[in-house]
C-alpha cells in the first residue's frame, strides 16, 4: 500500500487539491449566482480567479513540488501556469453559457461536469508544461 501511495502521490495529491479547488470554485460561484445575484458568465469569471490563486500556490508547493527559484524564473511559472487555465477557464465559461444559458439545464450540475473536465486539462497542462523536471 505504501509503495502505491509513493508511487501515485503526485496524482493523489492532485486530484486532493483539485477537488479542493473544485469546492472553491463551486462555493464562490454559488455565493456570486444565488445571494449575490451576479449573472453566469460574471460568477464563473470570479470564481475562477479565485480558484485558479488557491490551484496554483497548492500545485507549485504540495503536488509538483516546484523547485523553481527567482523572481523571473517563478514570475514565467505563475504566468504559464495562468495562461493555461486561462484557456481551460474560457473553456468552462462557454460550457457553462452552452449549457446554462441557451439549453437552460441545471447551472449547478453543468458547473460540476465542467470542473471535471477542467481538472483532466489542466493535470496535462500542469505535468507536461508548467511544471516539468527539467
Amino acid at each position: 500500500m505504501k509503495q502505491l501511495l509513493h508511487k501515485y502521490r503526485e496524482q493523489i495529491l492532485y486530484v486532493l487539491f483539485g477537488g479542493l479547488t473544485t469546492l472553491v470554485n463551486l462555493a464562490v460561484y454559488y455565493l456570486c449566482a444565488t445571494p449575490l445575484g451576479l449573472g453566469t458568465v460574471v460568477s464563473t469569471g470570479i470564481a475562477w480567479v479565485l480558484s485558479v490563486l488557491f490551484a496554483y500556490v497548492t500545485n507549485r508547493r504540495w503536488v509538483f513540488e516546484s523547485q523553481t527559484r527567482g523572481a523571473a524564473a517563478v514570475l514565467r511559472e505563475m504566468g504559464s501556469f495562468f495562461l493555461c487555465r486561462l484557456l481551460s477557464g474560457l473553456m468552462d465559461m462557454a460550457i457553462m453559457y452552452l449549457f446554462v444559458d441557451l439549453l437552460h439545464l441545471n447551472d449547478m450540475v453543468i458547473k460540476l461536469a465542467s470542473n471535471v473536465l477542467v481538472i483532466i486539462v489542466n493535470y496535462i497542462a500542469s505535468k507536461l508544461l508548467i511544471f516539468r523536471k527539467k
